[in-house]
């Protein structure tokens, strides 16, 4: 399964989370950089727990180097997809997350989730010379937020049926408990990071973010989280990618009309927007491109011809859809 976006929109633009996916992206190009020394520069800011616990192993490093490592290792990053994915999450589940716990507290809580889910990987692997990097026990601990924050939330799914790319809209905490489970599956199985995985640091980091969030309960902002709130530009767009179920109207049985709805921000109903629309038919998806006009009301009917049924005489019907303006702050 592969998350494509959730359904909630957030009400301001994700400052934070943003930054965070920069300074991983940044470090990441900094890392290949290295060359033939990127196996020592992993080694020196990756988060290898025999440096702390094997005397002549540590003796090649400073304090400084050690304690730096337990923040360091979290924004390095294995290859090319190993990043991509885990900024991918981060971009789906963090500005969320960040909305409802404000930007500073936010950077403190995904630090914190990373740096606890290196203890667990730690204590568990006390003598390990293997370096675990990478941000994915952080990121597992916003997914953990997440799951407490937003439950009812859907989220948009992409699962490959054979040759066929299927998108559908799963509840959130059902998609992240199945990922969570399967965590725990990968860890029993292997024995935890035996497999170049660290297993225990994603289980870790999502047990904090759930904890976190039960236990300290949403935060409220501070004042310098508030001033930036405000310096930042709110999100003006709703996703260009939409998944459109309509429904059959409810005239005679002859009807071949299709309806839904399509969600915009008022600055796309002012401005304009291009969407690009999927209807899944079975095992099927076809996609399509929705063109919104500048000035479009709230209520205001597109007509997509031909996009309906096709009835028993061959005739195929139309698909309307009725554009709905959602405030996103």
């Amino acid at each position: 399964m592969i998350p494509i976006r959730d359904t909630i929109p957030s009400r301001n633009y994700p400052v934070v989370n943003n930054t965070l996916i920069g300074i991983n992206v940044v470090v990441y190009v900094l890392q290949l950089a290295q060359g033939g020394r990127m196996s020592e520069f992993v080694y020196t800011y990756g988060l290898v727990p025999a440096k702390f616990t094997v005397p002549h192993i540590a003796a090649h490093f400073s304090t400084g180097q050690l304690l730096f490592s337990l923040l360091s290792f979290m924004f390095l990053h294995g290859g090319f997809l190993h990043i991509l994915g885990n900024m991918w999450s981060l971009y789906i589940f963090g500005d969320n997350v960040e909305d409802r716990l404000g930007s500073v507290y936010y950077l403190f809580f995904f630090l914190l989730s990373g740096f606890f889910s290196g203890l667990c990987h730690f204590f568990l692997n006390i003598h390990s010379t293997a370096p675990v990097i990478g941000a994915s026990g952080a990121i597992a601990g916003v997914m953990g937020a997440y799951f407490i924050l937003y439950p009812t939330s859907r989220i948009l799914t992409l699962i490959p049926v054979l040759i066929f790319p299927l998108f559908v809209e799963i509840p959130a905490f059902f998609f992240l408990g199945l990922w969570f489970l399967l965590q725990l599956l990968n860890a029993a199985a292997s024995g935890g990071a035996m497999s170049g995985i660290a297993w225990w640091a994603h289980i870790g980091g999502f047990l904090f973010g759930i904890a976190a969030l039960k236990t300290l309960g949403v935060m409220p902002e501070t004042r310098f989280g508030d001033t930036l709130r405000r310096a930042v530009m709110q999100k003006k767009k709703s996703p260009r990618f939409q998944v459109i179920q309509p429904r059959g109207g409810t005239g005679s049985r002859e009807e071949n009309n299709l309806y839904d709805t399509i969600r915009i921000t008022p600055y796309e109903a002012a401005a304009g927007a291009k969407k690009r629309i999927n209807i899944p038919r079975g095992l099927t998806n076809r996609f399509f491109n929705v063109l919104i006009p500048p000035g479009t009301r709230d209520g205001s009917i597109l007509r997509l011809k031909g996009l309906g049924r096709k009835g028993p005489d061959g005739e195929q019907g139309d698909l309307y859809l009725t554009v709905r303006i959602h405030q996103p702050w």
